[in-house]
């Protein structure tokens, strides 16, 4: 970004075609909203996870529109996304492995849904590199290692 906070032609650029890529694979403004809104129904409904995000999200309304944000940030370079999810996550007591992998499994289950083929498997690649990365953010910070190992991570 320029000082002006004016994207460069640059970053417009680059912006547009990660737009075009992921509008090739069927991903577009509608595709994140409706993947975000079924998969938090999955989320609020899951006896696992449920509890997590009821104890610290009263108003889902703001947090869907964040999330959306965050997702079209990922998935097009939009940087709409400003937030800053890691010390959310660090918070959260005994956040593991297992609760990761259950947010990948119906994050997995939301796409199948949702259908899209190279998209679904675009969008899924990406959530189990932001899993993998919060959680060796989370490792790093409670145990000063990385949670996952060379060669472990989630399929």
């Amino acid at each position: 970004m320029e000082k002006t906070g004016t994207p460069s032609p640059h970053a417009i650029a680059m912006r547009e075609e990660k737009r075009r890529a992921a509008a090739a694979m069927g991903i577009d403004d509608h595709y994140v909203s409706e993947l975000v809104d079924r998969f938090y129904d999955k989320i609020r409904a899951d006896a696992v996870l449920g509890p997590i995000f009821a104890e610290r999200i009263s108003d889902w309304g703001p947090h869907l529109d964040q999330m959306k944000r965050f997702w079209r940030s990922i998935l097009f370079s939009s940087g709409e996304y400003l937030g800053r999810p890691m010390p959310k996550h660090l918070a959260i007591p005994g956040l593991d492995k297992p609760l990761f992998a259950r947010w990948l499994d119906l994050f997995a289950a939301t796409l199948a849904e949702i259908g899209g083929g190279d998209a679904a498997a675009h969008v899924h690649e990406r959530a189990r590199m932001i899993a993998n990365s919060f959680l060796n953010g989370i490792a790093i910070h409670h145990h000063g290692q990385l949670g996952l190992r060379e060669g472990e991570g989630f399929a």
